[in-house]
C-alpha cells in the first residue's frame, strides 16, 4: 500500500471536519452579535469587558435609552427598530474611535467598556451623539440618552456593571437631565462617576 492511498482515504474526512468547524465558527460568532444592531450580545460583550477590565484602565458604561417606549407607541416597531440600528451604529463607531467595546444588554439597554484615561469627556460626546433625532420615513425620531459610567480598576465585571446601572438610574430618575460630575466613595479610595 502506497502513502497516497490513506491520504487519498482521509482528505474527504480532513474537509468535512474543516467545514463543519468553520460553519460552527460562524454560528458561534452569529450567535454572539444581535442581528438588529449588529454589536454584542450581552453574553459576547461581558467576555469581552472581562479580558478589557483584567487589562485594568478601563471604565464600563450603561446606557438606556429615553423615551424610546414612546417612539415604539406613536410610530410603530419598525421606527423603533431604526432607532435601535441607529444608536448600535453610533456606538460602534464611537467605541471604534474611542477603543471601546460595545454591546446591546438587551431591549433599549446598551453597554461600554472603554479606556478610563477621558472616559469623562467621551460621555459627554457620546451623549450628544445619542440624542440626535434619527431620521425614519420623513420622521424625525428624537430619544435621549441616560448614561452612567464608573471606573472599573479594583471591580469585578459585576461590581463595574451594578455601579454603572445604579449611575444611570439615578440620572432616568432625575428626569434624563444630564447630571453633574460626582465623586462616588468606594471603601478604600474615590472613584469618578459620570452620569449624563
Amino acid at each position: 500500500m502506497s502513502l497516497i492511498e490513506p491520504i487519498a482515504t482521509a482528505a474527504p474526512l480532513l474537509v468535512g471536519w474543516t467545514t463543519t468547524s468553520l460553519f460552527y465558527r460562524r454560528r458561534l460568532t452569529a450567535a454572539r452579535h444581535c442581528p438588529l444592531t449588529q454589536l454584542l450580545t450581552r453574553d459576547g460583550w461581558e467576555k469581552a469587558a472581562l479580558r478589557r477590565i483584567l487589562q485594568g484602565n478601563v471604565a464600563v458604561a450603561v446606557i438606556d435609552l429615553d423615551s424610546f417606549k414612546a417612539v415604539n407607541d406613536t410610530f410603530g416597531h419598525a421606527a423603533g427598530d431604526a432607532v435601535l440600528k441607529a444608536t448600535g451604529h453610533r456606538l460602534h463607531l464611537w467605541a471604534g474611535a474611542s477603543d471601546g467595546t460595545a454591546g446591546r444588554l438587551g431591549g433599549d439597554e446598551f453597554a461600554l467598556v472603554l479606556t478610563a484615561d477621558d472616559f469623562q469627556t467621551g460621555i459627554e460626546q457620546l451623549h450628544e451623539l445619542l440624542t440626535t433625532p434619527v431620521d425614519w420615513q420623513g420622521q424625525s425620531l428624537k430619544v435621549g440618552a441616560s448614561i452612567g459610567a464608573v471606573p472599573a480598576d479594583g471591580l469585578t465585571l459585576s461590581e463595574a456593571l451594578a455601579r454603572a446601572d445604579q449611575a444611570m438610574y439615578e440620572v432616568k430618575g432625575s428626569g434624563g437631565r444630564r447630571g453633574p460630575r460626582r465623586q462616588h466613595e468606594a471603601t478604600t479610595e474615590d472613584r469618578s462617576e459620570v452620569a449624563q
